[in-house]
């Protein structure tokens, strides 16, 4: 009995969590929207992330669907498959979609009929970062296209040439870096304007959330198969999903204790929901 309330629960925090972390792409764009500005926030995180799931899509696509690159995993993994499955390229394209829409309020504010404000422009840091991605993908693919066994589907060969699975590699691993460094550009703005009026807590307690449950999940898969391979054979995937966590307490932190602003926040609640100061001065009275 409990088993069986264990594995339900894993698949009721699964949907619950894919659902928090997609609906956690929207309320940025929708508080943007509401306010006709982006001021108190930065583009460098909507850019970066662009890339980031842009990476993320096309490696799910090629791990999901190349029988080639999939044989290549087989071999180099003993007979293992890929851990893709069809919802994680979906979510992956629908995190680079949103992630483009709400960087076009940043670039092209004039056709959303916002005010002009500052952060429209990626710092150099995060041109760096972004530009450095690209090349470091580049060379590894100009590094597979010159061995003579990209293509080779032999155990031995896999495991010690460069093939197109590496190329694959390369590509997920933008994602890794962007992860790790994406929101701190927006500490740093929260910091130097000593406020988060413009930046939307929503979303980051909507990740943080998915980040808890999809966490949870992992550890009741494990248990129930009496295998921890899933956290200790994988680190960097486990620290991985730690770190968007971590940056969302330092976000919390920043909004409901270090900067609350009560008013000015207020007023942006007002603003998202779609109701005017004097609306709620008039309902008062």
């Amino acid at each position: 009995m409990a088993i069986g309330f264990l594995e339900i629960l894993s698949i009721v925090f699964g949907w619950v969590y894919f659902f928090a972390w997609s609906l956690s792409f929207y309320p940025q764009s929708l508080l943007s929207w509401s306010r006709k500005s982006t001021s108190g926030s930065t583009v460098d995180f909507p850019f970066l992330n662009s890339l980031g799931f842009f990476a993320y899509f096309v490696s799910n696509l090629v791990f999901f669907y190349s029988p080639l690159i999939r044989e290549q995993y087989d071999r180099r993994h003993e007979g293992l498959a890929p851990t893709v499955h069809i919802n994680d390229i979906w979510f992956a394209g629908h995190g680079f979609l949103l992630s483009v829409i709400t960087a076009s309020q940043y670039f092209l504010p004039h056709v959303w009929g916002f005010r002009p404000s500052h952060g429209s422009k990626p710092s150099r840091f995060i041109m760096g970062v972004f530009s450095g991605c690209i090349i470091g993908v580049v060379f590894i693919v100009l590094v597979v296209l010159r061995s003579p066994h990209r293509n080779s589907v032999d155990g031995d060969v896999v495991r010690s040439s460069w093939v197109w699975l590496d190329a694959t590699y390369a590509i997920s691993y933008v994602k890794l870096v962007v992860t790790l460094i994406k929101y701190t550009p927006q500490v740093i703005v929260n910091y130097k304007n000593k406020s988060t009026v413009g930046w939307s807590i929503s979303q980051i307690l909507l990740d943080f959330a998915g980040g808890v449950l999809s966490i949870t999940q992992q550890g009741i898969d494990s248990y129930l198969q009496g295998d921890w391979s899933g956290i200790t054979g994988n680190p960097v995937k486990f620290a991985l999903g730690n770190v968007s966590m971590m940056y969302d307490a330092v976000f919390v932190t920043q909004h409901y204790v270090l900067y609350p602003g009560g008013k000015e926040k207020a007023a942006e609640t007002d603003s998202l929901l779609g109701r005017q100061p004097e609306d709620e001065e008039r309902r008062i009275s």
